[in-house]
């Protein structure tokens, strides 16, 4: 039986979260904001601490700064149950930072997001550790647009985990460059599970409405599922559609919330559940996800997960 039950490739950063009260304005103006938070981040980390909360095994391969941010992030790992035995300190790097603002004012929840990648790009697929690989049931891999390094060797690392008995998915999130290439099609070939949001979806499928883009999408990967923030979810493998509503919850903070859904999805996954089981538990992750400021602080365990669904079925059928 493998170690791990997920082993994730991802970026590593600390996110500064800044909330409400002003927008920002140049010219030297300075503007007093509600709140601030450091968490941990990374669509990576989040999905990470995310599996972990439900009860996966869970590994980490990546690389941070030998700093001040870098310790901050692998002591993070560890108190959330993650293995940070895969991820390589630096010397010569700085670690991630993202600065998000959040924007509450005129009735909407919007957000802007500065990153600074530091050691975010650094990792390569020969530093992935091979006796990680093959003792884990699964390989996820995050932000595939920004690990530039990582993409070169990416299609044949993944095809090795396959040998090994692995399964794979990946996000990847949004591309910076707008090009939606990079060799992505050759990584896409060697996944199982695909999990974009919507206008990734009809970005990396050049479609311009979302069933078309599901369509293209599933005729190259046996599982897709498209994350559509409130709108819940749209999932298609092979020819089979399922779509699940989501759920109302008082929101205080998204960030994070795509990669707390894939943590639900790749639960499910693995062990094997239907797949609307599957979408609802990734629906009621996300949604559960935004009740406090950061990505990992409100995480879902299963039981939380669970009775969140619960509740929605005893009101669909009253």
């Amino acid at each position: 039986m493998p170690d791990y039950d997920v082993l994730v490739l991802g970026e590593i950063n600390v996110d500064l979260i800044l909330s409400g009260g002003a927008r920002p304005a140049f010219g030297q103006a300075e503007k007093v904001i509600d709140d601030a938070a450091l968490t941990p981040g990374g669509s990576g980390v989040i999905f990470a601490c995310g599996c972990a909360r439900l009860g996966l095994r869970t590994a980490y391969c990546g690389v941070v700064g030998d700093d001040l941010f870098g310790r901050f992030m692998l002591d993070s790992l560890r108190q959330r149950g993650v293995d940070p035995s895969g991820v390589q300190v630096r010397a010569d790097q700085k670690t991630g930072l993202s600065v998000i603002l959040n924007d509450t004012q005129d009735g909407a929840y919007d957000r802007a997001i500065l990153t600074h990648l530091g050691a975010i790009n650094a990792l390569r697929a020969e530093m992935v550790d091979r006796a990680l690989l093959a003792r884990t049931r699964h390989v996820h891999v995050t932000s595939y647009f920004l690990q530039h390094l990582l993409q070169p060797g990416l299609a044949e690392l993944l095809a090795e985990a396959h040998r090994a008995g692995a399964t794979v998915s990946m996000d990847t999130n949004w591309d910076p460059d707008e090009q939606w290439n990079h060799g992505l099609a050759e990584a896409l070939a060697q996944t199982d599970v695909f999990l974009p949001n919507e206008q990734e979806a009809l970005a990396i499928a050049a479609r311009p409405e979302l069933e078309q883009a599901l369509d293209a999408l599933a005729a190259q990967i046996p599982t897709v599922a498209v994350k559509r923030g409130a709108d819940g979810a749209l999932c298609r493998q092979g020819t089979k559609r399922l779509a699940d509503p989501g759920f109302t919850v008082d929101v205080l903070d998204t960030t994070g919330a795509g990669d707390s859904f894939d943590a639900g999805f790749v639960y499910g996954y693995t062990q094997g559940w239907s797949l609307a089981d599957t979408l609802a538990l990734a629906c009621a992750c996300g949604a559960l996800s935004t009740r406090a400021a950061g990505g990992t602080p409100a995480q879902a365990t299963l039981d939380d997960a669970q009775q969140l669904i619960r509740q929605r079925r005893q009101v669909q059928f009253r």
